[in-house]
Parts: C-alpha cells; sequence; structure tokens
C-alpha cells in the first residue's frame, strides 16, 4: 500500500517541482510592458505606437478542472512568483533613464533626417553620415557612442536589480523590439535580417 502511494505521489512532486522552475523563468510579457513604458519616458510624450492591447492569459482556453488545477499550484508555489516582479525603477536605472531623456532631444534631428537609425540588437548606428554636416560628425559619433554604452548599461542593470544577471540578453532583446516599436514614423530601423527599414 506504501508503495502504490509512493509511486502516486511521485509524478505529482515531479509535476509540481516543474512548475516551480517554469515560474522562474525570464518574465517576458512583463518585460514588454514594462520596456514599452521606459521607452516611451526616454521618447517623450510622441511617441510612436499606442500601447498594444493586453493579451489575453493563457489560461482562457484552459478548461474548468485545469484552470482549477493551475490555482491550487499557484496557491501552492506562490512564493516562485516574486521573479515575475520585472524590476526597472532602482537608482541606477533612474540616473540612466534621465540620461538618456537628455540625449534623445540631442539625437531626435538626427532619427528624423535618417543620419542615425536603431539597430536590431538595442542599440542606434550612424546611418548616413552624409546626411550630417561636417562640424557635426565627431559630436554624433560620441553622441551614438554615448548612447549605446548606457543602453548596455542599462540591460545590465536592470538584469543586476532583477537578481537575475542572466536575463541580460532577454532584457536587450526585448528593448531593442520596443525601442523600435515606439519609434516615430520616418526613423531608421534595422529588420532582423540587418537590412535598413524606415517606419
Amino acid at each position: 500500500m506504501n508503495i502504490l502511494r509512493w509511486s502516486l505521489t511521485t509524478p505529482s512532486l515531479l509535476v509540481l517541482a516543474a512548475c516551480v522552475t517554469i515560474n522562474v523563468y525570464f518574465p517576458a510579457a512583463v518585460a514588454d510592458r514594462v520596456a514599452d513604458q521606459f521607452v516611451r519616458d526616454v521618447y517623450g510624450a510622441d511617441a510612436g505606437n499606442p500601447p498594444a492591447a493586453p493579451e489575453t492569459g493563457p489560461q482562457s482556453s484552459l478548461s474548468m478542472p485545469q484552470r482549477a488545477l493551475l490555482a491550487m499550484l499557484d496557491f501552492v508555489i506562490s512564493p516562485a512568483h516574486a521573479a515575475a516582479d520585472f524590476d526597472a525603477s532602482s537608482p541606477a536605472i533612474q540616473r540612466i533613464k534621465s540620461s538618456l531623456q537628455d540625449r534623445h532631444l540631442k539625437l531626435e534631428p538626427f532619427y528624423a533626417t535618417g543620419a542615425v537609425g536603431m539597430t536590431n540588437n538595442g542599440e542606434i548606428s550612424v546611418r548616413e553620415l552624409g546626411a550630417v554636416a561636417l562640424p557635426l560628425r565627431n559630436a554624433l559619433r560620441k553622441m551614438v557612442a554615448d548612447e549605446n554604452a548606457e543602453r548596455a548599461a542599462l540591460y545590465r542593470e536592470i538584469a543586476i536589480a532583477n537578481e537575475h544577471p542572466e536575463w541580460e540578453p532577454e532584457i536587450r532583446a526585448v528593448f531593442a523590439e520596443r525601442w523600435i516599436s515606439n519609434a516615430r514614423s520616418g526613423w531608421y530601423y534595422q529588420d532582423k535580417d540587418g537590412n535598413w527599414q524606415i517606419k
């Protein structure tokens, strides 16, 4: 009888352990929302696209017993949900945001002329140096280098603030998408193959 009870309990424990592991994965949906707000704050009030409609949760296609089981597992393993609190508000992150906002005001005319474009890896690049007056070219190169250094610091700081340094590549990928999706019409960006497109 004890052997039967153990054989029935073991799969349940394995399922529960698997659920705990799943819940500490990178919270992509939350990161998308946080990155959207961050990018809009940097770009200012006229940022490109309106917010996307809220997604329906994955539970919507589940049967009633499946939803009840998920609710029970949620209750049992609720401490694991701490990972879903995606923080992008530490003092270091706020300092970077302020600096990015200030620099954006200087970079915006270069986005508008197509001299600067957004890369597919969360950075920016001088796209058409010929569109920039000769006396401004060195200053623009420096601004682009400073911007990319601070964006790299931003992705690192968000990973550190969330106590998951291994999330840095995912954070960079999320921000790469959000910089582009919130860009104004007429700005240049790289598609996934690295080709320049105009929004």
